[in-house]
């Protein structure tokens, strides 16, 4: 069982958090975010440290803690530091091109694909190739990520898409050939 739920979270400088009628609201040099915090646990905020409790001694309530405490964690991360996203794309005559707030994609098809980035995405583009989407929320950061990656997702024969930086795609061989009899 883990015990991520019992380890307190260290309030930064410059960072306020008010927790009020089960709203826990945070902010910090680059933003505000705000979540609902679910009845079966309760948070505590005192000497620069956040604490997760549970209202009940059962199973569910022990899965809450962990998951409202590294939600309330990532909050935290997200105001003071910010999160980021690198994505590569890979194939030939494959790029994007960044017009505003709208990214304007060449992958293979018969047109250019436009994808919209939600607000509090940022992009930028470096080489035509690599985007590096930046954030304060990492929940909607991996879903954008994720939803770009999903246009054209990595082929495993050329390795050909959008994968992201970190990912190692596994290749296949391809047809051997026909064998002489």
């Amino acid at each position: 069982m883990s015990r991520v739920g019992k380890a307190p979270i260290s309030i930064p400088d410059k960072t306020k958090i008010t927790y009020k009628d089960r709203i826990v609201t945070v902010q910090g040099e680059k933003g505000t975010l705000t979540r609902s915090v679910h009845p079966a646990v309760d948070l505590k905020i005192e000497d620069g440290m956040i604490k997760v409790d549970v209202v009940n001694d059962d199973r569910t309530s022990g899965a809450l803690r962990g998951l409202t405490r590294s939600l309330v964690a990532n909050m935290v991360i997200g105001v003071s530091k910010g999160f980021e996203r690198i994505l590569e794309i890979h194939g030939i005559g494959y790029r994007a091109v960044l017009t505003g707030n709208c990214i304007e994609f060449s992958l293979g098809y018969s047109h250019p694909v436009k994808f919209d980035l939600p607000e509090g995405i940022s992009a930028s583009i470096d080489k035509k190739n690599v985007i590096r989407l930046t954030g304060i929320d990492k929940e909607l950061l991996g879903h954008t990520a994720a939803s770009i990656r999903r246009l054209r997702p990595p082929e495993s024969y050329k390795g050909k898409g959008i994968k992201y930086a970190e990912e190692r795609i596994q290749r296949k061989a391809g047809k051997a050939g026909a064998k002489a009899l």
